[in-house]
């Protein structure tokens, strides 16, 4: 279907250089950090799909997964700045891996530029259903008469499940212990067991819980309610106000890239975006398409995620060591 707004998108290139009016000369590559199958990879393919019909050359999806994103984001920071090499980023690459790792191969502010965030993921804290918990104030109440007995789920350390847990513990003031497992279906298995108390966990893994009964969700973490949750509340609304957590996917490039050609590219992703059956497509899969952005939104989008995580990692000491 033809994506909505395009003529409108198209005006800017009007009043561009010859030589970006035709870029890009040959097809592009759109650098995927993680392996094929998942959410990620899936959001990769389309966004490339959707970029090429926009561009007018074909855009293909390279996996290059491991090391915690690092290895595809140091592909694309040293790639020639072109415009036509690109990065499925996310917080992790752009914003965490920087205070989380020593000598990165690579420095996200210096080296890479965000053109876009596609998506966000919220996040759902959740709880088992034999949690006498219905409320984040009850949880609340619950951890502050059980200082040391309160433990929650994540999938490693530095992870934003991590993290907004942390955050949450931060803001309420009350202790919790993080309890790692290798993934999230064994982490919700043990939730839902009662083996762990809380979890803050992406909404796509744990919706399906959620309606079967076999979890309880007590808040999110997006600033306003989801229309798949519309009877939860936001964390902030429920006694934490300012509290915000979800993880988020974008495309990102070269930073020497010519302004021009990183013009093009947001004009183009912004047509992505406004597509109705990509974000209905990716809605079902519980992510939340972003409206676009212009380029001073997304640095402040991005500050605000390095104060917001940064201090969590600064208080709890979190440190992933020397870069793998």
């Amino acid at each position: 279907m033809p994506m909505p707004r395009r003529a409108a998108l198209a005006l800017p290139f009007l009043a561009l250089p010859a030589a970006a009016q035709t870029w890009p000369p040959r097809p592009l590559r759109l650098v995927v950090p993680y392996a094929p199958g998942g959410v990620t990879d899936i959001l990769g393919r389309a966004t490339a799909a959707g970029l090429g019909a926009q561009l007018g050359q074909p855009v293909t999806v390279e996996n290059r997964p491991g090391a915690n994103t690092i290895i595809g984001a140091q592909a694309v920071a040293q790639a020639a700045p072109d415009g036509l090499t690109l990065l499925m980023a996310s917080g992790a690459s752009i914003v965490l891996n920087p205070m989380l790792y020593r000598q990165l191969p690579y420095d996200a502010a210096r080296d890479l530029a965000v053109a876009g965030i596609i998506v966000e993921t919220p996040l759902v804290m959740v709880v088992p259903p034999s949690l006498p918990a219905r409320s984040v104030a009850e949880f609340v109440a619950y951890a502050k008469a059980r200082p040391d007995a309160v433990n929650y789920a994540s999938v490693g350390l530095g992870n934003p499940i991590q993290l907004a847990a942390e955050l949450f513990a931060m803001g309420a003031g009350i202790g919790m212990t993080n309890v790692v497992y290798p993934g999230s279906a064994p982490s919700l298995l043990a939730l839902a067991a009662g083996d762990v108390q809380v979890m803050f966990d992406v909404i796509g893994t744990s919706l399906p819980q959620i309606r079967e009964g076999r979890l309880r969700a007590l808040a999110v973490t997006t600033r306003e309610r989801l229309a798949v949750l519309p009877d939860v509340p936001t964390v902030a609304e429920s006694g934490l106000p300012g509290y915000q957590a979800a993880t988020w996917f974008g495309l990102a490039l070269p930073r020497a890239v010519p302004e021009p050609v990183m013009a093009r590219l947001r004009a183009a992703l912004a047509a992505v975006q406004q597509d109705a059956e990509f974000a209905r497509r990716f809605g079902d899969l519980g992510l939340a398409v972003q409206p676009p952005r212009e380029p001073a939104a997304i640095e402040a989008y991005l500050a605000e995620e390095r104060e917001r995580w940064g201090g969590v990692i600064m208080a709890k000491g979190i440190s992933l060591g020397a870069a793998p």
